[in-house]
């Protein structure tokens, strides 16, 4: 059973040995709190504290997980005219003209198609992401599951969904007898921040769905980005949700700021505050899968493979929704650097815990 870490009189922001002390503890089986997980974060870039920071992640990484690294893949299997007005998206509602190619749903022969590039590239699942508001009863439904079944019955990858918000417990359900061993549905960022990143649906709503992927007995795969403004102090609030939830797997992405968005202004993550990020979420959720995601190459450029370095266990190889990402020879060049070895074997998910602390919604009936 896990413990509470108690609070510690020195900063632990200056602090190399308390930073080693504490990752020894996680690792013995103590939980870091808040307050020491918004203390990691004020690590200054370039010293002692950050080398024993980004030292004690990969110690925990090692304990935990292992030496593999978990790679997948997406495909933009319908691009554009989202009715959703999420303010980092490109393919979002009232945003200024972005380039990319819109489409509607795609054909089942470009599925394999990309299935086999997403094997190629050494990617273990290939997730299906739409740009729609989510899924719905009916024919809409059928469309989609009929897809799925097909995507998944060819075998050469794990086949994975991302396809918003879930109408109701059905829609779930028949996802996952359709053969989509995992859903993704990303928190995206805090609670308190969320209502300035996206105003046509709510957190709330995004908490239900997680509720029903976890009762259907679907994978969960759920993270956000970081850089859209939040605080450090909200960057803490969003690792206490994801701990919260329990995703199989959490994506951790830096904003790209796509001209034409209503972010597109704003600057890149600085390169030491997004690999500090990573390092916490190691502390603070040490036996979760956390991938490395979109925009860690504009965020990190030839850092990139720093990933590695401070605790990632996972990458999405190929390319983005809307831009480009990184040869799948980088990553495993990378991987060989940290002591690490890319798996592009398919796994068997377990289901997202539906007996202990419930997807965070009032009266869910999964906890």
């Amino acid at each position: 059973m896990s413990t509470t870490l108690p609070s510690l009189a020195t900063s632990l922001a200056t602090d190399p040995v308390a930073i080693a002390k504490l990752a020894e503890e996680v690792i013995a089986g103590a939980e870091l709190t808040a307050a020491q997980a918004r203390e990691l974060l004020d690590v200054e870039a370039g010293s002692a504290a950050q080398a024993a920071l980004f030292a004690g992640a990969r110690k925990i990484r090692s304990h935990f997980l292992g030496p593999k690294v978990k790679c997948c893949s997406i495909l933009n299997v319908k691009a554009g005219n989202c009715s959703e007005n999420c303010s980092y998206c490109a393919q979002a509602s009232g945003q200024a003209s972005t380039d990319y190619q819109k489409h509607k749903w795609l054909p089942d022969e470009d599925i394999v198609i990309a299935t086999d590039s997403a094997k190629a590239n050494g990617a273990a699942a290939l997730g299906l992401v739409a740009a729609w508001w989510g899924v719905k009863e009916g024919s809409q439904l059928d469309m989609v599951c009929e897809a799925v079944e097909k995507f998944s019955q060819n075998g050469k990858v794990r086949a994975d969904v991302n396809l918003g918000i879930l109408e109701n417990q059905n829609c779930a359900d028949r996802l996952k007898q359709a053969g989509a061993a995992v859903y993704g549905h990303n928190l995206e960022t805090a609670r308190s921040f969320f209502d300035n990143i996206c105003t046509t649906h709510s957190f709330e709503e995004r908490l239900q769905t997680i509720n029903y992927i976890k009762k259907s007995g679907m994978g969960l795969c759920s993270g956000g980005i970081i850089g859209m403004g939040e605080t450090k102090e909200q960057r803490v609030e969003f690792a206490e949700q994801l701990r919260f939830i329990e995703p199989n797997m959490i994506p951790i992405n830096f904003l790209n700021p796509i001209k034409g968005t209503k972010l597109g202004d704003r600057p890149p993550v600085d390169p030491d505050e997004a690999l500090t990020t990573l390092a916490m979420l190691r502390y603070f959720l040490p036996d979760r899968n956390i991938m490395a995601a979109g925009g860690k190459e504009i965020t990190l450029g030839d850092r990139l493979h720093e990933v590695f370095a401070v605790g990632a266990n996972a990458v999405m190889v190929g390319n983005y929704l809307t831009t480009m990402g990184t040869a799948p020879e980088y990553w495993q060049e990378a991987a060989n650097r940290w002591g690490l070895r890319l798996n592009s074997q398919v796994e068997e998910i377990e289901p997202a815990p539906t007996d202990k602390k419930g997807c965070g919604t009032n009266d869910c009936g999964c906890a």
